[in-house]
């Protein structure tokens, strides 16, 4: 695979739990943090995911907000 985004992880799948449209993919990227993206189910039937399996995370965002009360 290649891709223009440079913000990849490899991980390993930990949960997949599906909703009506879309589901919530955990991923364990090492060192105790998990990812959580939300993604629809169509792209994880299409992609196989399943818990065990090995995957990339791939972030790519235009902004990175902080906010605090």
């Amino acid at each position: 695979m290649r891709i223009s985004a440079r913000n990849q992880i490899k991980g390993t799948v930990l949960e997949v739990t599906k909703g009506a449209t879309t589901s919530h993919v955990r991923v364990d990227i090492g060192g105790g943090q998990i990812v959580t993206s939300s993604i629809t189910n169509e792209a994880v039937d299409d992609l196989a995911l399943k818990a065990g399996g090995k995957c990339i995370v791939v972030v790519k965002a235009s902004d990175v907000m902080i906010a605090v009360d």
